[in-house]
């Protein structure tokens, strides 16, 4: 275990597990994370190795045993009769039979129907009515002569979920952790390995859980296939529902009139409508606008009664095209059926995830560090759903003016969320909460500025807020706005409209000014300059951001203390490689590196900087390299010798993690594909005295 691991197991002992058990664990197994993970934190929570392996071989029995396949649920029926009485675990969903005025229990994978529940466990377990819930429960098996009677008999039922909860205790144990490290706990606890995502993908991975611990929060995430936009709402928590395909009725969404009973509103947390896009698909009309009514009042109409619920509800879906191919034709909601592509609906939308930026889920992102258990994690949520924590930015900071009621309230739902999410305490330092603020204003920004591409009525709004002690107003950005300004502010224009926009400069031809603060650079004279990136912005390459500069040398020297990893070390040859690929066939240059020495035993980083120099030395580059001991090298900068003096922040470790192993795909090929890190480079003309 690393220092994180053994700290979330002594503040949370016997609440939190080992995440990649639940893979060792689930073999063929239909049955959702939670479940798994239920039984894990019986037998498993706990760091002790031979506890950890004799719990997961209990687990596989329980599973083994009482698990019910759906190939082999006469088997499992066959047994319930010979003994009597047998425990299983299954899906079970209960109905009403108004003929004989009893409840009715269904097993999903068990094949039988008609079970006879008491009133006392429905009303215990409500949400039995809806959809179904997992269960581990005890059949029973008694035959009757009467062919009215159902010869399986419900002895016990108890769901899939923590049966106590203490709120303090979980509030206390927060505070033992910094805010960096419980980012990393709440990471690991959906399963993922928090090493392999920056600040601004954790985040992104995080709104993913305001639905549960917010109510009445609207979310939306579109994106590219395996992103793992589901995930959370089918596997992670007891108290969400994922719809599949995305198509839902109002009886079942909301309310039956001829039964009077309340559809999944009323008994979730979170309803997700999984592959909510494609243009083609049919939608109701009157689901539209009942949803709309719901997603901004937080009531619906039965007749002349009007209802209200609690559920958040999430539009999760796929995109087709690129986002610089959106802007430029449509918009980031493109992809969405006609009849929700309605700026009316699209207004109640509280946060758009920018789903382009989550990786693909690939193997290596999951976790086999400690993360709580989910059902525990879901009871933290839902009891948090009780606070409120939308006016705990309003000491330090002011939104702007400009911002609308309806905008106020999505930045203030999605700041309220997080807040709950990081600081279950409601207290957070002015800093981290004008993180969490900014974060918020951007989601609600993106939005906000599809709304006005597709609906010309809006009016431009000044998405910024104002530092109460200094005064200060900071503006904020998408981070596609930054990545492509010449496309973003477009309207969808077509035929000759778009060819006189391209003509003025809009479209391909964008100026210099708005290239230069996309990341892309071709500037006619070089000037000293300040650029900032954002993380996950794509773009970059050092052909772009460093040759210009570069260009003309004789020597340049690189000061990087952290040139030490495979993959720190892999961005200097990828350097090495702009300069073979610009620099003139007969012209030779010289680099100098100094570094600090690898503190690691088995490092490699002598070797590739031996084989640097081997590869360089046929391409007209004198490549040397220093191992400077002084650990008071902190420095990381290009100096030229022929005036610029090149500062960055990080060096050139600037991208984010991708695998370097996969020749087959673009991020491995090309620079400009990879998403960044957060980082700052400053361009300093100098003279030779102060080089």
């Amino acid at each position: 275990m690393n220092a994180l691991d053994t700290k979330i197991n002594q503040h949370f002992q016997g609440l939190v597990v080992r995440k990649d058990l639940v893979k060792q664990v689930k073999g063929n197994a239909i049955v959702p994370s939670y479940v798994l993970e239920y039984l894990l934190g019986q037998y498993c929570a706990t760091s002790d190795e031979a506890s950890i392996q004799s719990g997961i071989q209990t687990v596989k029995e329980i599973l083994k045993n009482h698990y019910v396949h759906r190939n082999e649920s006469g088997l499992v029926r066959s047994l319930i009769k010979e003994k009597g009485r047998y425990k299983v675990i299954d899906k079970i969903s209960v109905s009403l039979n108004d003929k004989t005025d009893a409840y009715e229990a269904d097993f999903a994978n068990l094949g039988i129907s008609k079970v006879l529940v008491d009133s006392a466990t429905v009303k215990a377990h409500p949400r039995l009515l809806v959809s179904g819930v997992w269960c581990i429960s005890d059949i029973e098996y008694d035959f009757r002569e009467d062919k009215n009677i159902c010869p399986w008999v419900l002895s016990t039922i108890k769901p899939i979920q923590l049966s106590q909860f203490d709120m303090n205790a979980y509030i206390d144990a927060r505070a033992k952790f910094t805010t960096d490290e419980w980012i990393d706990i709440l990471i690991q606890s959906i399963g993922f390995n928090p090493e392999l995502f920056g600040r601004r993908s954790k985040l992104s991975q995080l709104v993913r859980l305001i639905p549960y611990c917010e109510r009445n929060y609207n979310l939306m995430e579109l994106g590219p296939k395996g992103t793992g936009k589901s995930h959370i709402y089918s596997e992670f928590s007891p108290h969400g529902i994922l719809i599949s395909g995305g198509e839902v009725t109002v009886p079942k969404l909301f309310v039956n009139n001829s039964t009077g009973r309340i559809g999944l509103v009323g008994y979730w947390d979170a309803v997700a409508f999984d592959e909510f896009a494609g243009k083609q698909k049919k939608v109701d009309k009157a689901l539209v606008d009942i949803m709309k009514n719901y997603m901004a009042n937080k009531s619906f109409s039965r007749g002349v009664e009007m209802l209200g619920a609690e559920a958040s509800m999430v539009f999760v879906g796929n995109t087709q095209h690129t986002v610089p191919y959106m802007l430029k034709h449509s918009d980031l909601f493109d992809d969405l059926p006609e009849k929700y592509h309605d700026s009316a609906f699209l207004d109640r939308v509280h946060f758009y995830i920018p789903g382009w930026e989550v990786d693909i889920i690939r193997g290596e992102m999951f976790s086999d560090g400690y993360g709580f258990v989910v059902d525990y994690l879901a009871e933290v949520l839902r009891s948090l759903r009780n606070h409120d924590f939308s006016d705990r930015y309003q000491k330090h900071f002011s939104l702007s003016a400009d911002i609308s009621t309806r905008d106020r309230d999505g930045i203030n739902k999605t700041f309220s969320g997080m807040m709950k999410l990081l600081f279950p305490n409601g207290e957070a330092a002015p800093a981290e909460i004008e993180e969490i603020l900014r974060f918020s204003i951007e989601g609600r920004k993106r939005v906000k500025d599809q709304l006005m591409r597709i609906d010309s009525t809006y009016a431009a709004v000044r998405f910024a807020y104002l530092n109460n002690a200094t005064g200060d107003e900071k503006p904020v950005k998408t981070l596609e706005e930054e990545e492509y300004p010449n496309f973003y502010h477009m309207k969808a224009h077509s035929g000759n409209e778009r060819e006189k926009f391209e003509k003025a400069g809009g479209g391909d031809h964008a100026d210099e000014a708005a290239a230069q603060s996309a990341g892309r650079y071709e500037p006619k004279q070089l000037a000293e300059k300040h650029i900032v990136f954002n993380e996950n912005q794509r773009g970059l390459s050092f052909d772009e951001l460093l040759w210009p500069y570069i260009k003309g040398a004789k020597k340049i020297t690189i000061t990087d203390a952290y040139l030490r990893a495979f993959y720190q070390i892999k961005n200097l040859m990828e350097l090495m490689e702009t300069i073979a690929r610009n620099k003139p066939e007969d012209e030779e240059m010289a680099v100098h590196v100094i570094t600090s020495p690898s503190d690691f035993s088995d490092s490699q980083q002598i070797e590739f900087f031996e084989k640097i120099m081997n590869s360089c030395s046929g391409v007209g580059i004198d490549f040397t390299y220093e191992l400077d001991d002084n650990k008071a090298i902190h420095a990381r900068h290009i100096i030229t010798d022929h005036g610029w003096k090149i500062l960055l922040d990080r060096g050139l470790d600037v991208f984010q993690y991708y695998d370097a192993k996969d020749a087959f795909i673009f991020m491995n090929r090309l620079q400009k594909m990879r998403p960044c890190k957060a980082f700052e480079v400053t361009f300093i003309k100098v003279k030779n005295d102060q080089k």
